[in-house]
């Protein structure tokens, strides 16, 4: 198969979907991989590397999305990026279809066979194609926070960890999956007074065993996220419903009741966001202030720490990039994991979640591919 990875063009995304160390694994399985020029240039993966893995580099993102087989990215491709897919061919990357109507339209008038990473499950039930960014969005959730809590960049001038004779910053973890323990773990470490809501007991278990005390868990119903977001200094959106619009959990009245120079941080944002007031934002212009509080949403936070984020993404994708390479419409039917990523096919809307939420059609994985 011939495999092709352009160069992401999302503001400020560095990441890039295949590292040389993934080109000469799908090298080495005799598959021929084009790269575009510089695609990794920016977080040191030259283009001198790809070739010596076995990469050609040519010189455009058209030239991928014209000769490629199968196009490999990161995020979801941009208007002008749709528009160039074909019929029949694969496209393997994040999508986050439901909050975003124009991009699944496109899609689905391409004809090709969008496989989403974000909704490949595991035996477990888990997203572990999504889990590697949600533990870098986790983390940088609290550094975000924190910079952001800082009186010069519109806070309330609250030191995270507070010192001696002070108190800490209170913040408010609103979901205990993999960006929730990811968040409350450096809020944690950083000596904040950390609360973490979750609607699963055996969750709040396991967070309540693993804290020892150091973060409180907490049943999440309306009253709770109201009593601890008033407190609140920072409270991170951490909230998930795979494939589906995100539940807006923080409404507008209730940030407008919320401390005056509050930070919020909407790691959601790539599904529609979890507060009323939130709207995606770029790492140009990461901020804005509603009701005096201030919403970091930006959508594609992992591409702020672009080599960390690449690395641990292709750790998780390489395999199923090896499978779909090898035998993509056999590897989709065997591997029932694998095709829960599917979400369009030759213009079918093939993920329940996404349909529901755009009025498509559902058609089954498993029908679309036998079509």
């Amino acid at each position: 198969m011939l495999i092709g990875v352009p160069k992401e063009i999302k503001n400020h995304e560095y990441r890039v979907g295949l590292t040389p160390a993934s080109v000469n694994e799908l090298a080495k399985r005799g598959h021929q991989i084009i790269v575009e020029t510089d695609a990794g240039a920016s977080i040191d993966f030259p283009d001198g590397d790809y070739v010596a893995a076995g990469a050609q580099i040519v010189v455009s993102a058209a030239e991928i999305f014209r000769r490629a087989d199968m196009v490999v990215k990161v995020k979801e491709p941009q208007e002008n990026e749709c528009k160039m897919l074909r019929e029949g061919q694969i496209l393997y990357t994040y999508l986050h279809l439901a909050p975003d109507p124009a991009q699944t339209a496109l899609l689905v008038a391409s004809g090709a066979t969008c496989v989403a990473y974000e909704t490949v499950t595991d035996n477990m039930g888990g997203l572990p194609l999504l889990a590697p960014m949600s533990e870098v969005a986790g983390r940088m959730s609290v550094q975000a926070g924190a910079h952001h809590l800082e009186k010069a960049q519109g806070g309330r001038g609250v030191l995270l960890g507070g010192v001696p004779g002070v108190a800490p910053a209170k913040v408010l973890v609103i979901g205990g999956g993999v960006v929730g323990d990811n968040a409350a773990a450096m809020a944690v470490g950083m000596g904040a007074d950390v609360t973490i809501l979750d609607r699963s007991i055996p969750r709040l278990r396991e967070l309540d065993a693993k804290y020892e005390g150091r973060a409180r868990c907490v049943y999440s119903t309306n009253a709770a996220i109201e009593q601890y977001a008033l407190e609140a200094d920072l409270v991170i959106g951490a909230v998930l419903i795979p494939g589906a619009e995100t539940p807006k959990l923080l409404s507008h009245d209730l940030v407008g009741r919320m401390q005056k120079g509050a930070v919020v941080v909407d790691v959601a944002i790539d599904q529609g966001g979890c507060f009323e007031t939130s709207r995606a934002t770029t790492h140009d212009n990461p901020t804005f202030v509603v009701n005096d509080i201030v919403h970091y949403c930006v959508a594609n936070m992992p591409g702020g720490v672009a080599r960390t984020a690449t690395m641990a993404l292709n750790n998780a994708t390489l395999p199923y990039a090896l499978a779909l390479a090898d035998d993509p419409i056999n590897a989709l039917f065997r591997d029932q994991n694998l095709q829960q990523g599917l979400n369009v096919h030759r213009g079918k809307v093939t993920y329940k979640a996404v349909a529901d939420t755009l009025g498509y059609p559902y058609v089954p994985a498993d029908e679309a591919l036998k079509a």
